[in-house]
């Protein structure tokens, strides 16, 4: 992890708070944080919040050959990831120091300290067992890594339920969630991890470090413990010293926080369990508090129905007479009716001025292809003039002739009719044209 170096201003800052027995966030030394549990959905996922560091943890499980050397024990299989979204100094897809110490104290946690019965995992002895696997998501970095991750990751384990088998012969039946209720996990004790850090070479003690605290540290003491009193696993990292008498006094404050915290786990899973048999809502959804912004729930006001049909009879006594309804439609013109006040019809008026626009259209129509005929005659009669004086010449071209057909004499009686109802509309639209432009003047 690369992260941003303190400035000298900084480091003495944090210091010289530290030899004053105060902290940035306002607890005491040996105080620790608020620890928060909320669960998924699915069995085996959960949320640990410690402070503002948040762990999100999810198990699964597979049938899957045993070791050769366990022919009749389950395989367990943790993984810590650690992702540029918790943090902008984690790199992806790569083993960092930090993430390899995490891991592997991680695994002395909870696989070296027998916490799972391994050998309730085994189906047929050489052939299936379950491998359980864990993977805990760091979300968000505000310090102490290792004890968010290590609750997460026993709370994820006593939530986790497996599919129940059956065995008959050489046949191994899975059983849906549907088919048979999920079995849990048989787990012996609960261990957790409690850190202390020490500065100016063990002479100040912090519980439950920050992430700024753990810049300026000079050493980290890590004990895992179960409620028993029974110590799991300790480690101590950073090339300080420590004296007998500051380690009891850390095993002493381990087992206090550990009790408490058990307790805390116990308590979540117990209302987790109550909540699922009842049938009410669980999940991440509603465990976010009302007040945020991303909340979708909303409070119920009661309503009251009691005297709802008096406060009715009140309304409409109150209420003002309706108006005057007309019994008789009015007529305003022919085909029309209408009841009650309203805008008078007007299609009649419309209809009569489409018709004037469309007779007016149509005059103007008929003019234009009299004239055109005009032309055309004309042409005709001098195209025959000319071909009468002038003669043919035939070609050896190989290009197709063209044959000009005279047009048929039409008979003089249509021409005339025609003529005389082309002239007739032609007068009706230049009257109609005359009349609007002296009412437009």
């Amino acid at each position: 992890m690369k992260a941003t170096p303190l400035s000298n201003c900084e480091r003495r800052f944090l210091l010289r708070a530290i030899e004053e027995r105060k902290r940035l966030d306002g607890r005491q030394c040996y105080d620790y944080r608020n620890v928060r549990v909320s669960f998924g959905a699915d069995y085996g996922c959960c949320i640990v919040e410690l402070g503002k560091t948040r762990v999100l943890a999810q198990v699964s499980c597979e049938l899957v050959p045993p070791k050769p050397n366990r022919p009749t024990e389950g395989i367990l299989f943790f993984n810590l990831e650690l992702s540029p979204m918790a943090a902008p100094g984690f790199e992806p897809g790569r083993q960092s120091e930090l993430l390899v110490k995490l891991n592997r104290l991680i695994e002395r946690c909870l696989r070296n300290s027998k916490c799972i019965d391994t050998e309730s995992l085994c189906v047929v002895a050489g052939e299936k067992v379950w491998q359980i696997r864990l993977d805990l998501h760091l979300l968000n970095h505000d310090g102490n890594i290792i004890d968010a991750a290590s609750i997460a990751g026993i709370v994820a384990l006593c939530h986790f339920r497996r599919p129940d088998v059956s065995v008959q012969g050489e046949e191994v039946t899975v059983y849906t969630p549907e088919e048979r209720d999920p079995v849990p996990l048989s787990i012996h004790h609960m261990p957790i991890c409690v850190s202390f850090a020490f500065f100016q070479q063990g002479t100040y003690l912090l519980v439950d470090p920050s992430e700024r605290e753990e810049r300026v540290m000079d050493g980290l003491l890590v004990i895992a413990m179960n409620k028993h009193r029974e110590i799991c696993t300790i480690q101590s990292s950073g090339g300080i010293m420590l004296v007998q008498d500051q380690v009891l006094r850390c095993s002493k404050i381990t087992a206090v926080k550990v009790a408490e915290i058990t307790e805390l786990i116990q308590k979540a899973l117990e209302n987790d369990q109550k909540v699922r048999k009842e049938g009410g809502k669980f999940g991440f959804a509603e465990s976010i508090p009302n007040q945020k912004i991303t909340a979708f729930k909303m409070e119920s006001a009661a309503v009251d129905t009691n005297n709802v049909e008096e406060q009715a009879e009140e309304i409409i006594t109150k209420a003002d007479p309706p108006s005057e309804v007309f019994a008789k439609p009015i007529l305003h013109t022919p085909g029309t009716a209408q009841i009650g006040e309203g805008i008078e019809n007007s299609w009649g008026e419309l209809e009569e001025s489409e018709r004037e626009e469309a007779a007016e259209e149509e005059g103007e129509s008929e003019a234009a292809a009299f004239e055109c005929r005009e032309m055309e005659t004309e042409d005709t009669s001098t195209m025959r003039e000319t071909k009468k004086d002038e003669p043919i010449v035939l070609s050896d071209s190989e290009e197709e002739e063209v044959i000009i057909l005279e047009p048929q004499e039409l008979p003089k009686k249509t021409r005339t009719q025609t003529n005389s109802k082309q002239e007739n509309t032609s007068k009706k639209a230049f009257n109609k044209r005359r009349k609007k432009k002296r009412a437009a003047r």
